[in-house]
């Protein structure tokens, strides 16, 4: 098992899992047989090629793996809060008199019968203790944070934009509803027990750090951990310390999703995760600030780069009407937020043309009527057209039109209203996406008998596969239109191309094709110059040092100045200062003046101890040319004068007063026999062709 994804979630066994055979869903007829059964997975620093015959994992609801970045006195961690839950794993497994309580065999499959349970993010290489600062990217990337701020010993700061932190808490809601509407008493937990697990088939054997997982957090949990967010707005400048600043650039994935930029005076580093350059509802990538980056860190991109997003959306419409016209029922697994918001317009401009007005459609969520007034809301965050609508005004989405016309019903539950207006044929939207706990587990046993009804799985964080497992036999047919708008690898060479950073970091599994398809040249990062690339629990070091820091002088100082012009367009001046530094920032301030003598024995205070400033030598600059020199030195009575060259310069010799006046590049020497006299006189001589400043 990879750290960075999760298993799908465990079956709460009495509904959906007591059957026993093994067969396999039926595949709709419109379905492509390669797009349910293989695609790729490019998330968490993995590649995996997904089949039935491998074993394969998904994830809950994360996108990328945790990065912390390290500069003098200041650690950001760009979190991305993952969360791992339960296992399932293939037959053949011994059978163990002390868990075999806990391991529960159906269809071909075993599950641990237990309530789900999470891995927490690592900490084996960070001390979350040390951390100053997370920053958070989308909605998807913050399910862990819980975790983080209320056990352990994390004290810093979280950023994230407000969108990210409504629709977060509305995601964490709707888990811990889920979670806790159907509660077990058991708790399994013998088969974390070494001896056992390692005799254990995959993948439950290659679990890790088992011992850790804990059981889902409280709402109250949730409301403190939101609490400790600070939000920010797009290209909003957020000083670290006076050591960085971070700015949030629209990253076009998700409404409030960011991308981070981390610069100092003079060094960048861009932090890119889950972006998208097509249209959709929210606010376009900003690439034009990612520009003129010393490294740009990439992670995040699609998982199925194969799989055209609008062609999924078509797939799903055309599949969708077909069921409905035959009389059948459709259920789409999904998150209350994201890309659901994309499939009600789309189903809004098809609906009449398909002759789909009089089908009703359910949303049903706990957080389903908060989710589709947060999408009206947060306005300024939505794509331009979406943001013209609200002048007009209009609502941004369609789906407002949708809920007044009685065409759209949301839901907290299944039960109460909607037991009274439910109608069939009908589409139902719920969760949760990994048919393990939810809404959605109801109506696939309502449902899965029947041939006419349809599930349509448009998430890809999970496989179609191992989400129907515990189901089987199943008679409704499955159709796997997986939309995933983030990045593909051409549109990352494009953005490579556009941005020129002159580094670029990723997971080592971007920078060569997937073990299964080694000619798949296309399905990986090609930049120059090459990626640096990182695995797993690797410390990485970024190819630039921090060589200069900004100096700012007081006003006052600075009118003391006096510049002298040592060649065309080039001034010098000399300073005396005294250099202030407080949280990073340097401020040259004027030398204090000296003290006045007291009469009194007075007590120094400690504030009065300032540094004395001693009265500085003026600095010289220039050269000597050496002829006139000679012919000074003969216009001042200076005879018998013979001229040496050497490698780092010239030696004039004056024999008659047996003086040597050494010339270098950079310093001068007259090197004379107790005569005090004669070396002040040459000095003065040789000051003549030196400026002084």
């Amino acid at each position: 098992m990879v750290p960075g994804k999760t298993t799908l979630p465990m079956m709460p066994l009495g509904r959906g899992a007591r059957r026993k055979n093994s067969q396999l869903p039926r595949r709709s007829r419109r379905q492509p047989a390669e797009t349910g059964r293989r695609f790729l997975d490019l998330r968490s620093g993995e590649v995996d090629i997904k089949h039935p015959k491998v074993r394969h994992e998904t994830v809950l609801p994360v996108r990328a793996p945790n990065l912390t970045m390290q500069y003098p006195q200041v650690q950001i961690n760009h979190h991305y809060a993952r969360l791992w839950t339960g296992h399932d794993f293939y037959p053949q497994f011994p059978s163990f008199a002390t868990c075999s309580k806990e391991l529960k065999e159906c269809s071909g499959h075993v599950f641990v019968d237990s309530v789900p349970e999470f891995c927490l993010p690592e900490t084996e290489l960070i001390d979350l203790s040390t951390v100053d600062v997370i920053l958070i990217s989308n909605y998807h990337c913050m399910m862990a944070l819980p975790y983080i701020t209320e056990h352990t010993g994390f004290t810093g700061t979280v950023y994230a934009t407000e969108p990210t932190v409504q629709i977060g808490r509305l995601l964490m809601e709707e888990l811990v509803n889920f979670i806790e509407r159907v509660p077990k008493a058991q708790s399994a937990s013998l088969w974390k027990n070494k001896d056992i697990q390692r005799l254990l088939p995959s993948p439950l054997k290659d679990a890790v750090e088992v011992s850790t997982w804990r059981r889902c957090y409280t709402m109250q949990e949730v409301n403190s951990a939101l609490s400790k967010i600070q939000l920010v707005g797009y290209s909003q400048k957020i000083e670290l310390f006076g050591a960085v600043q971070v700015t949030p650039l629209s990253s076009g994935y998700a409404l409030g999703s960011s991308n981070w930029i981390i610069q100092s005076h003079y060094e960048k580093v861009s932090y890119v995760s889950g972006s998208s350059l097509l249209t959709t509802h929210p606010q376009p990538m900003d690439q034009t600030s990612l520009k003129n980056s010393d490294v740009l860190v990439l992670t995040g991109l699609t998982q199925i780069p194969t799989a055209n997003p609008d062609g999924m959306v078509g797939e799903f419409c055309s599949n969708l009407a077909l069921t409905v016209r035959n009389g059948g029922n459709v259920l789409v697994p999904c998150y209350p937020s994201g890309v659901i918001y994309d499939l009600l317009e789309c189903l809004y401009q098809y609906i009449d043309s398909a002759g789909l007005s009089s089908i009703p459609f359910y949303f049903i969520s706990p957080v389903a009527n908060s989710s589709l007034e947060f999408s009206q809301i947060f306005a300024e965050w939505l794509c331009h057209n979406k943001q013209s609508k609200v002048y007009l005004p209009e609502p941004p989405f369609p789906h407002a039109e949708l809920i007044q016309t009685n065409k759209l019903k949301h839901y907290p539950s299944i039960h109460g209203d909607f037991s009274n207006d439910f109608r069939q044929p009908c589409v139902v939207f719920t969760g949760h996406p990994s048919l393990r706990f939810g809404d959605v587990v109801h109506f696939m046993e309502l449902w899965g008998k029947s041939s006419l009804n349809t599930v349509i799985f448009t998430e890809p964080d999970f496989s179609y596969l191992e989400a129907l497992a515990p189901y089987q036999p199943l008679a409704m047919k499955c159709i796997y239109c997986p939309i995933d708008t983030r990045l593909n690898f051409i549109q990352v060479s494009k953005l490579l191309k556009e941005v020129q950073p002159l580094h670029v970091v990723c997971p080592e599994q971007y920078t060569q094709p997937p073990p299964a398809q080694s000619h798949r040249m296309d399905l990986m990062i090609d930049c120059q110059p090459p990626p640096m690339s990182y695995r797993r629990a690797e410390v990485l070091a970024l190819p630039f040092k921090r060589r200069y820091e900004k100096i700012e002088i007081m006003p006052e100082l600075a009118d003391s100045l006096v510049p002298m012009e040592i060649k065309p367009g080039i001034s010098l001046a000399t300073v005396s200062a005294v250099l202030h530094t407080k949280d990073n920032k340097h401020v040259l301030q004027p030398p204090p003046r000296p003290a006045q003598p007291t009469s009194g024995k007075k007590r120094k205070r400690v504030s009065d101890d300032v540094p004395d400033c001693q009265v500085l030598k003026p600095l010289l600059s220039g050269s000597i040319p050496v002829e006139q020199f000679v012919q000074t030195l003969e216009k001042h009575g200076f005879s018998d004068i013979k001229v040496e060259d050497t490698a780092k310069g010239h030696i004039v010799l004056l024999q008659e007063a047996e003086t040597l006046i050494q010339i270098e590049e950079d310093s001068t020497h007259i090197i004379c026999d107790n005569d005090e006299m004669l070396r002040v006189r040459l000095r003065d001589l040789v000051l003549k062709f030196l400026q002084k400043f």
